[in-house]
């Protein structure tokens, strides 16, 4: 039996609107790599200016339809991907994948039809982790959703020490991996070449934060090390912060490439499939600057099946399911390396 359930605490009808909104709003639809995102037809989408639609999230299209209350830029809540009402899987993933998530959700019901109401949560891991611990579910806003997941995704690093220390986890699976870029908007204006650019003094950065984003901690600063020591990681998280050039996110999938199409950034470290998305699948006013495998860091994305999962066959079937030859080409399509 699922025993998934959904509680609220103070849930104001803004709050209720923005999630609604997340989950039904149709801006864009991204069906493979190299596809150009088609237009909704929903009328109360075209009434927004197309222009607002590239920039606001949330980027793709949504797994299920509904009466449409999303307004770009404020009640759009783009990383819940589902139904969140008495679902039959939770999954908690790694932000980065928020561009595919759609598709694989959808694809995995179609594969195992006995699950047809799914959620994922598209969030920092870190985040999430920190929800699953204290027990007291996720926040936005006056909306609280206390689900519990049944997969919980983050790079292997992560899983593998929570695991030593915890044993939250009955099966893991390393499905993909990932590499950073630079993300910069469209065609490189200021012609930023490298890591080492970023320090230069009119650069405006887009960076994830330390304190909340792992990315940070486990590969940007990583990888800034060894491009150029200690100086560059002073210069760009501690000098530019000072500075005001240097901008430090919360969530660095959603912020740093509306801030850098809206030209509030020159550019921001990022993974690469997340500028590859918009610059390749999605056509938004981005491209991406390679770093070089010498100074770049991959990280392997690895998925846990909870020990207390509330459906522990339904998390069997989607750890089988991501290691499929079909979730494997999705995540192809959308730029990831194979885990192999």
């Amino acid at each position: 039996m699922n025993t998934h359930t959904l509680h609220t605490s103070t849930i104001v009808a803004g709050l209720v609107v923005g999630l609604l909104g997340g989950l039904v709003s149709t801006a864009y639809a991204a069906q493979s790599s190299g596809q150009t995102e088609k237009s909704t037809t929903s009328r109360y989408m075209r009434d927004y200016p197309k222009q607002l639609l590239k920039v606001q999230p949330p980027w793709n299209k949504p797994m299920y339809q509904g009466t449409e209350l999303t307004v770009p830029g404020l009640q759009n809540v783009p990383d819940i991907h589902g139904d969140v009402n008495n679902p039959q899987l939770v999954v908690f993933f790694a932000g980065n994948q928020y561009m595919l998530v759609n598709r694989l959700m959808l694809a995995f019901s179609k594969a195992y039809p006995k699950y047809p109401r799914v959620v994922a949560f598209t969030m920092p891991p870190g985040r999430l982790i920190t929800s699953i611990k204290r027990g007291n579910g996720i926040l936005i806003g006056n909306m609280r959703i206390t689900l519990k997941p049944d997969i919980l995704t983050a790079g292997k690093g992560s899983i593998m020490g929570m695991q030593k220390k915890l044993n939250w986890f009955k099966k893991i699976e390393v499905y993909a991996k990932n590499r950073l870029a630079i993300m910069v908007y469209k065609d490189n204006p200021s012609n930023v070449t490298g890591l080492k650019d970023l320090a230069q003094t009119d650069i405006k950065l887009c960076m994830p934060n330390p304190e909340w984003e792992g990315i940070a901690k486990h590969a940007i600063i990583p990888a800034l090390k060894k491009t150029g020591g200690a100086a560059l990681v002073n210069a760009l998280y501690k000098k530019k912060v000072s500075e005001g050039t240097t901008f430090l996110t919360h969530i660095h999938h959603r912020q740093t490439p509306v801030r850098i199409m809206e030209r509030k950034c020159t550019a921001g470290v990022v993974w690469y499939t997340e500028a590859y998305f918009h610059d390749k699948i999605a056509h938004n006013p981005i491209s991406i600057v390679t770093i070089p495998k010498q100074n770049n860091k991959i990280v392997g994305y690895t998925a846990g099946l909870m020990r207390n999962a509330p459906d522990p066959e339904a998390g069997l079937a989607f750890m089988a399911f991501l290691m499929s030859p079909e979730s494997q080409k999705i995540y192809k399509q959308y730029g990831f390396m194979p885990p192999k």
